[in-house]
């Protein structure tokens, strides 16, 4: 009996011993306790599942490094809000700053591991955490992002890598780190790494292939990308109702970034261009601090970012509710440049032929204006591409081959006649631009931002409406 006994405790304790070792901290770390509180995140088998494919992409015995985003000093001892590199957070899904993530194509061992991928990460500091907030750090990087390993960073060298099976390593050409990292980092990279005469050196190829990856978007990822558009054209339909003459430009501004904050959006994906009169005609003008007058155009090119992705919807509208009539002719020349261009947004269709299709209608049309006498002159008021790929960038990284299904690209076009132009005064200091936000399927293109208003009748019945927030500005 004394020896059944012994056995029962031993098999016991062995077997809750196991379990522990297992995961010690499975019932210490919840997302929460973490300072992590929205429940519809990318989860980690997302993150998980694009550093397996990245691995794929990569040859026998290689490896690639990443960095993470870096705090940017504002002015003095205050710093801009962190914004994590979206190729880092894409791979890692990790929100913190001063992190390295090392993939390798082959099993490799470290700490008697064998693993694909190691996180280079700060550990929890409880005396930082009074000032910054909790951190994920060593144990919770593991357990939340399912990362096989984390070490600390502070603890960790580049000398004591074993290269001497590793022929490539994929690496970006420009770092872009902070001066704590680059004191840590990069001299070790030169010396170790990048000295390495055995080692084949590649600055080019993984912007290719995070293009390549990213540009195709997962169903988890639409979801988001949908979220922050739905946000942004909320945002764009109560401007509407709310614009009127004397508002300023940043009034504007502030009713578009507040229906962002009220939706749950983290940030704008970019700084909000709210632009009347003469601005309309400065693309990325971001001043917003002109009294807008009843006969003034307003263009808004705005998007909310929704965890990590970013919408870009462009409305331009008359701040007293309607458009003149040279106003709605340059109006109409760009939405119809727009609709014909989304038209052949379609699986197989080059890249470019949006650009090519809004050209040519513009060019046409301002040729009958007398605005132009030939197609040479368009640039001087189209002077800019009519997409881009949009995701965790709103300029996305993409290949700029033919459309592929689950791509999300803009369409916009414009045209901006500023004030001395060589054509009839009155075009002058009318800028249009019309942007939605479109998604390559395999049928017709899906416009996600299409509950904006776009023609001019239903952008006049739409400024008509009570609006739903802001009662009064």
């Amino acid at each position: 009996m004394r020896y059944l006994i012994n056995f029962l405790y031993l098999f016991t304790f062995l077997f809750f011993s196991s379990q522990e070792i297992k995961n010690p901290y499975s019932n210490l770390i919840q997302p929460e306790s973490l300072g992590i509180f929205d429940a519809d995140l990318l989860p980690a088998s997302f993150h998980q599942n694009r550093r397996k494919v990245l691995r794929t992409l990569m040859p026998e015995n290689s490896m690639a490094i990443f960095y993470s985003g870096i705090n940017m000093v504002r002015a003095n001892d205050v710093d801009f809000e962190f914004h994590q590199d979206p190729n880092f957070y894409y791979l890692t899904g990790l929100n913190e700053p001063n992190s390295v993530l090392l993939l390798f194509k082959n099993p490799y061992f470290f700490e008697n591991d064998s693993i694909n991928e190691l996180l280079l990460i700060k550990d929890r500091n409880p005396s930082s955490e009074i000032w910054t907030g909790k951190k994920l750090g060593v144990k919770g990087s593991e357990l939340l992002l399912k990362v096989q390993k984390s070490f600390n960073i502070d603890d960790f060298s580049f000398e004591n890598l074993d290269l001497s099976n590793m022929d490539t390593l994929f690496m970006h050409d420009n770092f872009n780190l902070s001066d704590e990292f680059r004191l840590k980092i990069d001299p070790i990279i030169e010396d170790t790494l990048i000295n390495n005469s055995k080692l084949n050196i590649n600055t080019t190829q993984l912007y290719n292939w995070m293009a390549q990856l990213r540009e195709i978007k997962t169903n988890e990822e639409l979801i988001l990308l949908k979220k922050a558009i739905a946000i942004t054209c909320q945002a764009q339909n109560e401007l509407m109702k709310v614009l009127k003459p004397e508002m300023k430009e940043y009034q504007a501004e502030a009713v578009v970034e507040a229906v962002f904050k009220l939706n749950g959006a983290e940030y704008p994906g970019y700084p909000s261009i709210v632009g009347a009169a003469e601005n309309s005609c400065i693309l990325h003008y971001t001043t917003n601090r002109k009294t807008m007058k009843g006969n003034h155009l307003l263009l808004s090119d705005v998007g909310a970012e929704y965890h990590g992705y970013t919408a870009d919807v462009t409305r331009t509208i008359p701040v007293d509710g309607k458009y003149s009539e040279e106003e709605k002719i340059i109006y109409n020349i760009v939405l119809e440049a727009q609709e014909k261009a989304i038209e052949a947004c379609r699986k197989g269709n080059p890249f470019y032929i949006t650009n090519t299709i809004a050209t040519t209608v513009i060019s046409q049309k301002l040729q009958e204006l007398g605005i132009i006498k030939s197609p040479f002159e368009l640039r001087r008021y189209f002077m800019h591409g009519t997409s881009h790929y949009l995701g965790l960038d709103v300029h996305d990284p993409g290949t700029r081959g033919d459309f592929q299904v689950n791509t999300v690209i803009t369409v916009e076009p414009g045209i901006y006649i500023k004030e001395g132009s060589p054509c009839d005064p009155k075009w002058w200091n009318i800028g249009v631009r019309i942007e939605d936000d479109i998604l390559i399927t395999n049928g017709n293109p899906e416009n996600l931002s299409g509950c904006v208003p776009r023609t001019v009748e239903a952008i006049e019945e739409m400024m008509k409406k009570q609006p739903l927030i802001f009662k009064e500005f």
